[in-house]
């Protein structure tokens, strides 16, 4: 019962979440993922209220990428060349819509992305801190093992002189 409750309303909430956004000058973007914002006027530059939750890159004077970092709301100006504001919008970033699985043991959380072979984890906030904790620790290890294995690699193709 209480499986079909959660999945129940893990679906309303996904079929929300996929709906164009209802005010006027609100974005909504998923956690970790990217959405390209247009604007009506040429803008010079783009600022994001908390950038704990949102960051934006200018791709050119009327479009910007704009990425969810983590489940929150802030907002995004954009200022024309003449340092005038031309938007002032909400921001939603709301979490992960597919193949998120939960799992609940208790009060605590654990979180997995899912595809139709396997399951990887994938902790947000509010997951168990020791499972928080030591995924992070191994995509860091992981990341600086490559990092490491690219420079050797770029060191030993480079020309001597």
């Amino acid at each position: 019962m209480r499986r079909a409750v959660t999945l129940a309303v893990f679906a309303a909430i996904s079929s929300i979440a996929g709906l164009a956004p209802a005010i006027a000058g609100t974005f909504s973007v998923p956690m970790d993922e990217v959405r390209i914002v247009t604007f009506k006027k040429p803008v010079s530059s783009v600022y994001i209220g908390n950038p704990i939750y949102a960051d934006a890159t200018l791709i050119d004077s009327k479009h910007a990428f704009l990425l969810g970092k983590t489940m929150g709301a802030t907002n995004i100006i954009a200022m024309g060349a003449d340092g005038k504001v031309i938007s002032n919008d909400q921001i939603t970033v709301f979490g992960r819509r597919v193949g998120m699985v939960t799992l609940n043991r208790g009060a605590t959380q654990y979180n997995f992305t899912c595809t139709s072979l396997h399951c990887e984890t994938q902790p947000v906030p509010g997951d168990d801190p020791t499972y928080f904790g030591t995924t992070h620790s191994s995509q860091s290890t992981h990341e600086s093992m490559a990092t490491a294995a690219a420079a050797i690699g770029a060191a030993s193709n480079s020309p001597t002189q």
